[in-house]
């Protein structure tokens, strides 16, 4: 049997004529999409794309394949509204995981709608780093994942939440002069997120991209949360790498303060996380939500 994520892969390549655009399109890799065409092309025993050098393009096989995609995945659409009207999540559960910085910052004005809106649904959040919420969607504990940094497990689907930037902080009783040189930045006592932190991940790869690595740095500690570290900010001279989304009420009351530095802006993408495959309505119905409620 054709799986209908398969049937997505095939028509994002067809429709694009690129396997790294379609990889980029679905939040997986590169080789993950070539398996899926390969074996959609065992499964039908025709092949769908010829390969040339610098291009593909479809076959009369594969344009067949593609008027026959496109009707199949309408009728899919057309089924999910035509009985949308019918259904009801009353007495459904959806289990979310979030990683920290989600969790604490974003998730809870979110979730507070969200149950106004829809209180018939049970909902239960696990809150832990990425790599944890990662591993329990692997192992079917959690219906969706919340969580930042990048894609890392080929197992699973990645779609795009929302933007985030890190920026480094420090206590606003600490006068210093910026914008701070890279060099100088190997100096700073920092406050890191532990092992496993997206947050954490984000960082090394901005300071690689920059000649610098986590050895090089003068780092004082690491903290399993965002909360921790800020509150330990207030009472040292050290700094740390943030989110924005967790520093606005510190910055307001004049607790924290950016520091401006010569480093490239560390953004990264919040992303909702998923097994690959077909998704219950009530997975889309939330991921609909939070996307519509950003503000």
């Amino acid at each position: 049997m054709i799986a209908d994520f398969r049937l997505k892969v095939f028509k994002a390549v067809a429709d694009r004529l690129s396997f790294t655009r379609a990889a980029e399109e679905l939040y997986i890799s590169q080789p993950a999409v070539t398996k899926h065409i390969n074996e959609l092309e065992r499964q039908l025993g025709v092949p769908l794309f010829l390969r040339q050098r610098n291009a593909i393009v479809l076959t009369a096989a594969g344009r067949r394949a593609l008027r026959h995609a496109n009707r199949i995945l309408a009728a899919y659409n057309a089924l999910e509204e035509e009985f949308a009207k019918y259904g009801t999540l009353a007495g459904k559960e959806i289990r979310l995981g979030a990683s920290t910085t989600l969790s604490q910052y974003v998730l809870p004005a979110i979730l507070a709608r969200f149950r106004h809106a829809f209180p018939v649904v049970r909902t239960t959040l696990f809150n832990g780093n990425t790599e944890q919420i990662e591993q329990l969607l692997a192992q079917d504990q959690l219906d969706l994942g919340l969580i930042e940094g990048n894609a890392s497990d080929r197992k699973l689907h990645y779609e795009l939440f929302r933007n985030d930037r890190l920026v480094l902080v420090t206590a606003a009783h600490h006068d210093v002069s910026a914008p701070l040189p890279i060099e100088t930045l190997k100096s700073l006592p920092l406050v890191i997120r532990e092992s496993g932190s997206g947050t954490l991940a984000v960082l090394e790869k901005a300071l690689r991209a920059c000649g610098l690595t986590l050895r090089q740095m003068n780092i004082q500690l690491q903290l399993g949360s965002t909360e921790s570290i800020k509150r330990y900010l207030y009472h040292t001279d050290t700094y740390a790498f943030l989110s924005v989304q967790a520093i606005s009420e510190e910055l307001a009351d004049g607790k924290l303060h950016v520091v401006e530095t010569a480093l490239p802006p560390i953004d990264r993408s919040f992303r909702f996380v998923t097994k690959h495959g077909v998704h219950s309505r009530l997975v889309e119905t939330f991921k609909q939500f939070c996307l519509g409620n950003q503000d």
